[in-house]
């Protein structure tokens, strides 16, 4: 299930924590990068996503650590203080939280990998107080299985996402779950798309994006005509969902093995691979954008990032101020991963390091989206910090 994993390894803080490392990055001296904070295995480790805003709060999970070793959700408040709001046991309450948070009210919700009634991971609910809830228990059969991505959700209080597996065609699905009308009343899943038939996409790893008009987007890590991976529309009517694939990978220029999911932006679309780009197959991915004429859809590649593998970005791009920012997860001069801006000039986009890890106490291998609050980025690695269990990073923007 843990198809997000590389073979090299298996929205916020307002004030810096006492006693962490300020350092002005030897690439763009115009910022600083800060640790907010290091985990230590009992508090969580190794977060495979990014973080969640709250005020002056930061809300996020690790995919494992805590009392039992299955992970937690963590609040760090604005003074740098780390706070465990709940500890995964591993078993039906659900194990192993690979994605970002989204905050409804005051409640926070996110799905696990594993865990669940029948192991094959769970949707949950978390209150300020610690309380979880499980919301929906995957079978592991027809309505899916290992969700790794982020959850959205509608007016309604609906619930959208994608799992990586399962289905039927076990090559994952994407579904919605439909609020109750009671409090404490059942959710109910509903299977939007199974992936997998014939040159579908297959194995989503990111979830899914609305536009103005009620249409979902997302990517496939594989399927495909090249099996490099796709991006897909989900468009709605009385008679249910109906998918089309807006462009297939081929691990070259275009790039391949999309992880992150889609950004929607007014008529456009925008996203990352983590592989092919510059050089093709061995290129370290790239950022790309697909926009609609006249009901047809261009693929454009806005970068080709320089790098080996499957080393590219990993989560959601960030789109602030006609910028991009991102992360990379292990490539840069240290194999340990970087920050990254892209601004557009005319045609092209010119790419700046904002930081590169050294994958020591400053941390190693980002697989974080990056949220941003009054011109700093915060996000997380997997590793690297006092333990090598990860860290919550901030970088002040000049």
């Amino acid at each position: 299930m843990n198809r997000i994993l590389s073979p090299w390894v298996r929205s916020l803080a307002l004030a810096l924590v006492a006693g962490s490392v300020v350092v002005a990055s030897p690439q763009a001296r115009s910022q600083t990068f800060s640790v907010v904070h290091r985990f230590t295995w009992n508090d969580g480790a190794n977060p495979l996503a990014g973080l969640t805003i709250d005020g002056s709060n930061l809300y996020g999970t690790t995919s494992s650590g805590g009392e039992f070793g299955a992970g937690t959700v963590f609040e760090i408040k604005s003074s740098g203080e780390e706070t465990v709001l709940y500890d995964f046991k591993g078993g039906r309450d659900g194990a192993s939280p690979e994605a970002a948070l989204i905050l409804i009210g005051e409640n926070l919700y996110g799905t696990t990998a594993a865990g669940g009634d029948s192991d094959a991971g769970t949707v949950f609910e978390v209150t300020p107080q610690g309380k979880e809830r499980v919301l929906y228990s995957f079978t592991g059969k027809a309505d899916g299985a290992g969700p790794e991505a982020s959850l959205i959700a509608d007016s309604d209080g609906n619930l959208y996402s994608t799992t990586n597996l399962g289905g039927k065609y076990d090559h994952g699905t994407v579904f919605k779950l439909v609020r109750p009308k009671v409090e404490d009343g059942a959710w109910t899943e509903e299977v939007l798309h199974n992936f997998g038939k014939g040159d579908d996409g297959a194995d989503p790893v990111a979830g899914v994006s609305f536009d103005a008009t009620g249409n979902l987007y997302g990517t496939t890590s594989a399927g495909g005509t090249e099996e490099d991976g796709t991006v897909f529309q989900l468009k709605p009517s009385k008679s249910g969902w109906t998918e089309k694939t807006l462009h297939n990978f081929e691990l070259q220029e275009d790039g391949g093995v999309p992880y992150a999911g889609i950004v929607v932006d007014g008529d456009k679309l925008f996203g990352a691979s983590t592989d092919g780009g510059e050089g093709g197959s061995d290129g370290g991915g790239t950022v790309f954008e697909l926009t609609s004429s006249n009901g047809a859809w261009n693929f454009t590649v806005l970068y080709r990032l320089a790098g080996w593998g499957i080393s590219g970005s990993y989560r959601n791009l960030l789109l602030a101020s006609g910028k991009i920012y991102a992360t990379t997860h292990c490539d840069g001069a240290n194999d340990s991963g970087t920050v990254y801006e892209l601004t557009p000039s005319g045609d092209t986009w010119n790419d700046r390091s904002l930081y590169v890890f050294t994958g020591a106490g400053d941390g190693q291998y980002s697989f974080s989206n990056l949220v941003l609050y009054k011109g700093s980025l915060y996000g997380t690695t997997k590793q690297g910090g006092d333990g090598n269990d990860g860290v919550v990073f901030k970088i002040a923007l000049p």
